[in-house]
């Protein structure tokens, strides 16, 4: 299967990043990917939410899961763990998927988010997205997440944004799948 890049969106101090077009029965897998995201502030979570067609406000609501892995940088430390702050049991907030990148200039976070079938007007959209990052206490980080848009109407936008705070500087790109 071939990814078609779709657009491209650089990060240039913006509160949000929306993917608005092209979100349609073209392909039945978007893949969304994202490099070098620095916040603005320590510890500000990424996350993201859809719209549904016809919809506005970035609230669908979805059914997540989280756990991360990391390593502190002086070796001297390493967990494993369920972020159970991550999880959603049919909530409607942005969903976290990079824990608490650090806002230094050599800090940031890069990921990649899979959907599923967003234009399916029969089923739940499921997803999931693996992210690495050099977290704000001198870790380097791992975070998985995954679930679903417990909504049958066609999912058309993604928006990311972070918890505090502005996206510095980042490019995120949208594919298509097929």
């Amino acid at each position: 299967m071939a990814m078609k890049l779709l657009t491209t969106v650089t990060a240039d101090d913006d509160a949000t990043i929306s993917f608005t077009s092209d979100i349609d029965n073209s392909y039945k897998l978007f893949i969304f990917k994202w490099f070098d995201v620095n916040p603005a502030s320590d510890g500000a979570i990424l996350g993201f939410q859809g719209n549904a067609s016809g919809q506005s406000g970035y609230n669908e609501t979805m059914t997540t899961s989280m756990f991360t892995a990391n390593q502190a940088e002086g070796d001297g430390d390493h967990a494993m763990a369920i972020v159970t702050a991550g999880d959603q049991g049919n909530g409607t907030a942005f969903q976290q998927i990079s824990r608490e990148p650090g806002g230094g200039a050599d800090e940031s976070t890069v990921g990649t988010l899979w959907l599923f079938n967003p234009s399916d007007t029969t089923y739940v959209k499921h997803f999931y997205g693996r992210t690495h990052e050099y977290f704000q206490g001198n870790y380097a980080m791992s975070t998985y997440t995954a679930g679903y848009f417990n909504v049958t109407a066609a999912i058309t936008n993604i928006q990311f944004k972070v918890s505090t705070g502005n996206i510095t500087t980042g490019t995120f790109a949208m594919y298509g799948v097929g």
